[in-house]
């Protein structure tokens, strides 16, 4: 029994020898890799495009950086993420926007004191095969189509998603270019959202008074109700609906906010948010970047800044039906890291 009983302690230890050989396998000190995290606040319309630029920067920073990188990524709608840092002051080493214009009006100077304006797209409407009026709507008739008591489509939380302002912004805007009272008729007679002879006005809490009308946090929470067919249409960002292989419209520049050269069309247009007191002007889309001040790993947030803003990060966008700012273009006090990689505007 003695002799047992030392068998059996001899083999509890050699377990936890083994066990610890195991685990030290993946740890720093065998490896020869440091273990990092880096917490990444982001637009849902980055998810596809911006994971598949972390699986990238994971490999390189094994390879040349001697990191095991691990992300850990919050999707939302863009002002949201802004908030989380600066309402909620939680710590996040990248934020990524769908609207640069929110990063100089939210974060800084206090949070942030640098951008980088890298990316494009455009407000579609989305839609599949199991849409009523699939087959009928087009960029001359859609706002006829979505008007019918039969019809439902939706549209992105305002306050929280500049995917749901731009959503506003567009309906407005097709006022003025069809002739046609379409904020009205397709926003204002659905919610307490209103115009108010100068801006359009969100309230902090949107109330819809139709089962017609959905609204969600951020665009991408509405994808999988248009696929599964519960939701006949929605503004959604072109890249994503080709992300997702759904069917869309295009709408003409003077609406889509995609064209440069039509900006000062576009400003026409305003939206007083209840979230955060702010008034904004319409303007082309342009997705921002940025490293707060108090990254928990700004060296590391650094490095991976610079490989999304590379031609490898270019790639991946365009390779997901994102257009890329080439060179991508920085503001405020820019950091020395990425100065070669940027074209350096005020």
């Amino acid at each position: 029994m003695r002799w047992k009983g030392v068998l059996l302690t001899m083999v509890l230890l050699l377990s936890v020898v083994a066990a610890g050989c195991i685990s030290g396998g993946n740890s720093s000190s065998t490896s020869g890799l440091k273990e990092a995290t880096l917490t990444v606040f982001h637009a849902g319309s980055l998810s596809i495009p911006l994971g598949e630029v972390e699986d990238g920067f994971k490999e390189y920073a094994k390879e040349k950086l001697g990191y095991r990188i691990t992300f850990h990524d919050e999707a939302s709608g863009s002002v949201k993420a802004v908030r989380k840092v600066t309402d909620l002051g939680m710590k996040a080493d990248v934020v990524a926007v769908a609207d640069y214009s929110l990063i100089p009006e939210l974060m800084v100077p206090n949070y942030t004191d640098f951008y980088v304006a890298f990316a494009t797209n455009e407000i579609v409407i989305a839609f599949t095969n199991k849409s009523k009026y699939a087959d009928e709507i087009n960029p001359s008739n859609w706002y006829e189509v979505l008007s019918r008591r039969d019809v439902s489509f939706g549209f992105s939380d305002p306050n929280q998603d500049p995917c749901g302002y731009r959503s506003l912004m567009a309906m407005k805007l097709a006022d003025y270019y069809y002739g046609k009272p379409v904020f009205g008729t397709l926003v204002e007679e659905n919610t307490n959202v209103r115009f108010n002879g100068t801006h359009i006005v969100v309230p902090k809490e949107i109330q819809v008074g139709t089962d017609r009308l959905v609204i969600r946090p951020k665009e991408t929470d509405l994808t999988p109700l248009v696929e599964s067919g519960s939701l006949d249409y929605y503004f959604i960002y072109k890249s994503v609906a080709e992300q997702h292989n759904l069917r869309y419209i295009e709408l003409p520049d003077e609406i889509n906010l995609k064209s440069l050269k039509l900006a000062d069309e576009y400003g026409k247009v305003k939206v007083y948010l209840g979230s955060t007191g702010k008034v904004l002007t319409a303007k082309p889309i342009v997705y921002g970047v940025t490293v707060p001040k108090n990254a928990p790993n700004r060296e590391l947030a650094m490095e991976f800044l610079r490989y999304l803003l590379s031609e490898r990060g270019r790639e991946i966008f365009e390779r997901n039906h994102q257009d890329f700012v080439w060179p991508p273009v920085a503001f405020g006090n820019v950091p020395e890291e990425i100065k070669d990689m940027v074209k350096v505007e005020g």
